[in-house]
């Protein structure tokens, strides 16, 4: 099989540049054992920019503000190319402060946020409880993002698929081996049974697993496994939320997204295990624990489903997306918790670089070139 493009690894970033792509008119072949049920399947789906601050992460924070922007008219396109819904709403979303010394923290977040130019509310516990009366009663207060969403990923999955075949792109069932290299020139890659397929850019956007492939330069791909576990419950009565609540309890960050489905997502654990995905039960009861805490009616909820899979982080957890120093060879990862925020943004600008044009403004910051060292991995 011959494609002008190849991308390794199908989860929501590498869907995404394939049917950009696809749609440009670039015959694109998508390489993935199991297209979208590594970390896109794992994720909650949050599209939280705001309240995803850190301080000294303000180029993310701007790539994310430009990604949620480009989310509605994203998914429409999307909803309209599949013949399928995926579950994006913009319902805000409440962080809650567990102590005063928490409202503390936030108060002075949101002021840090203020000169970046974010709108946020600090509420009172009274409005908190207003806004979502299922929340714990003695909860000091909170911030409330009234822009940020969500996205049911699993739906935005298999929305991609569809629209990618629609497009007429291709998915190839396998692994990525190895990229073959002559001279200083992708000419394609070779599949797990040895298999080869040629195309002369390839794109590697393989999350956690980037820097398994053979062939690709060490420092084009310096991500690592960042282990992580979201629970999936479900009221008999529907979901007790109306938006993305987060929160801080005793110390551990939790999370909690109602679907329109009364599904409740709950997450998420973070850990340093390499590449093991073995569901730990101590982290299981921690998000129990904490969702509880936040919320006490979840005490009630039926326990579905527990889903574990790795984020590919990087060493300043902001994604690598550009060229590499090997001609042909494009790098699309290390998008460590943002990935499905930053889908769109990312899937743009890779697509608009495939079909000849120059990767956008706006990604040059994020190029893997700020790793650059010499030496390729073996």
């Amino acid at each position: 099989m011959s494609s002008d493009v190849i991308i390794a690894g199908g989860g929501v970033i590498g869907l995404g540049i394939a049917w950009r792509s696809a749609q440009r008119g670039v015959r694109v072949t998508v390489v993935d054992p199991s297209p979208g049920t590594a970390a896109t399947w794992t994720a909650a789906g949050m599209l939280t920019p705001a309240t995803e601050l850190h301080y000294g992460e303000q180029p993310l924070l701007m790539l994310g503000l430009e990604s949620a922007r480009r989310y509605p008219d994203f998914v429409a396109e999307l909803e309209d190319a599949a013949g399928a819904t995926v579950g994006y709403r913009r319902d805000g979303t409440i962080v809650s402060a567990w102590d005063t010394a928490d409202l503390a923290g936030l108060r002075d977040l949101q002021e840090f946020g203020r000169t970046l130019g974010l709108t946020t509310e600090l509420l009172t516990g009274r409005e908190l409880r207003q806004l979502e009366p299922a929340l714990a009663s003695g909860l000091p207060g909170g911030l409330h993002a009234a822009d940020d969403g969500q996205v049911d990923t699993r739906r935005l999955r298999d929305a991609l698929l569809t629209a990618i075949e629609r497009a007429g792109g291709h998915v190839v069932r396998h692994h990525v081996r190895s990229v073959r290299v002559e001279g200083d020139r992708v000419r394609g890659v070779t599949l797990g049974p040895g298999e080869e397929l040629d195309a002369d850019t390839v794109v590697v956007a393989a999350g956690a697993w980037s820097g398994q492939i053979v062939g690709v330069p060490a420092e084009a791909v310096p991500v690592h496994p960042v282990k992580g576990q979201t629970l999936r419950l479900h009221l008999p009565d529907g979901a007790p939320l109306q938006r993305v609540v987060r929160g801080v309890v005793r110390g551990s960050p939790v999370y909690l997204i109602p679907r329109a489905s009364g599904e409740i997502v709950v997450g998420a654990s973070s850990e340093d295990a390499g590449f093991d995905v073995t569901p730990r039960a101590g982290a299981i009861y921690e998000l129990l624990r904490d969702a509880q805490a936040l919320v006490p009616v979840l005490g009630e909820a039926i326990f579905d489903e527990v889903s574990t899979s790795l984020r590919p982080g990087s060493p300043d957890n902001a994604p690598l997306i550009g060229p590499t120093t090997i001609d042909g060879l494009i790098v699309a990862t290390g998008h460590y918790r943002n990935g499905i925020l930053l889908a769109p943004v990312t899937a743009d600008g890779v697509a608009e670089l495939l079909a000849g044009g120059a990767l956008p403004e706006g990604l040059l910051p994020f190029t893997p070139s700020r790793f650059a060292t010499e030496g390729a991995r073996p």
